[in-house]
């Protein structure tokens, strides 16, 4: 299966937030979105799963259109999400947290359940441990991976994380690494990853696209951060950039 986003636009008071942008994320595969603050990419999320309509474009799921649906309507379609600001409920405990979207699987994406159980994702997200623990109670990273375990019982086909390495110290966010490629061999789910983190997003992503004020300017393997000059300025700045080249260079030579 996979997910197309086809030629996606919104506007918000004349601002153009996302222009004409084009991505696809097959079943099964991690795909980085990433860009710097401002450049669309929450925005493009929230489009995949319908909290925004879209003002131009289609958005398919395999070959039914899910763009404007409704987030309940995509969901039950098969894509589920994480947010940039956790939304947990604070006063529910772990297991409650997970128990809210598995009842919704069970209820309306029974046939991909499997062999999906809400202590098999806790033991896979390291949080088993923390199972009646209040969600308020505990460390900011460890929310994290509540949330992902949350939107995971949703059985999804696939899977969007908004900054999922946020609050995280390095040697969780290797944890979360090793997780996530667990969960895309024993799901099969697709996944699109928006994060800062870098060497986090090389590591984890088969392909990348780079947004910047809202329209995508690259896209390809890892390597497109490294040999494409156009993501060089977007992150270091044209003036910092030649200054990078020239540290490793040399000068240029005089005319």
């Amino acid at each position: 299966m996979k997910l197309a986003v086809s030629g996606v636009s919104k506007h918000f008071q004349g601002v153009t937030a996302v222009n004409d942008v084009t991505l696809e994320c097959a079943s099964g595969e991690i795909v980085g979105l990433i860009g710097p603050n401002g450049a669309g990419k929450t925005t493009l999320l929230n489009m995949i799963s319908s909290l925004l309509t879209v003002d131009a474009g289609t958005i398919t799921l395999g070959d039914q259109a899910v763009h404007n649906i409704g987030p309940r309507q995509i969901a039950r379609s098969g894509v589920a999400r994480t947010f940039q600001n956790i939304r947990l409920c604070p006063n529910l405990t772990v297991r409650q947290n997970i128990e809210v979207a598995y009842t919704t699987a069970r209820r309306h994406r029974r046939q991909r359940l499997g062999q999906l159980t809400i202590e098999r994702l806790m033991h896979q997200l390291g949080i088993a441990h923390f199972a009646e623990h209040k969600a308020s109670e505990l460390a900011y990273g460890t929310q994290r991976r509540v949330e992902i375990a949350r939107a995971l019982a949703l059985a999804p086909e696939f899977l969007l994380l908004d900054e999922p390495t946020a609050g995280m110290i390095e040697s969780e966010t290797k944890e979360l690494i090793a997780a996530i490629m667990e969960i895309r061999d024993w799901m099969g789910c697709g996944v699109v990853v928006i994060d800062h983190d870098l060497s986090f997003i090389t590591t984890v992503c088969e392909r990348i696209y780079v947004l910047d004020m809202g329209r995508l300017v690259a896209s390809g393997p890892p390597s497109v951060l490294r040999d494409d000059p156009r993501v060089a300025e977007i992150y270091l700045g044209r003036k910092a950039r030649r200054q990078a080249i020239q540290a490793v260079n040399g000068p240029p030579s005089p005319a």
